[in-house]
């Protein structure tokens, strides 16, 4: 998936992928499905998704019609850290995020 969001190229071939979560399958309209992303160049960070009509994901095609769609949000660091803290395992949140955490 590619797009262009205030003038910069999210581009999922391109970028350093963390880390995947899900919820359900695909035939649930809440089901969703998301891998959280890095810019190998400016180290921006962003999350690809996609997912049912009643999901975050959802679009709407017609007045109170809504189908599953797609889409990318850039996130800042700290949102990133924050999403891959519930989503992901301690490993790859080290391995990602080590500047960004202290110990307790």
């Amino acid at each position: 998936m590619k797009r262009i969001i205030e003038g910069k190229r999210y581009d999922t071939e391109k970028a350093i992928e963390i880390g995947s979560a899900s919820n359900s399958h695909p035939g649930d309209f809440n089901w969703w499905e998301a891998t959280l992303y890095k810019t190998p160049r400016s180290g921006v960070f962003f999350l690809a998704g996609e997912g049912g009509p009643m999901s975050r994901y959802a679009m709407t095609i017609g007045q109170n019609e809504w189908a599953g769609g797609e889409r990318i949000d850039p996130m800042t660091k700290d949102e990133a850290l924050k999403w891959a803290e519930k989503y992901l395992d301690d490993d790859t949140i080290e391995e990602h995020f080590g500047d960004s955490i202290e110990d307790a």
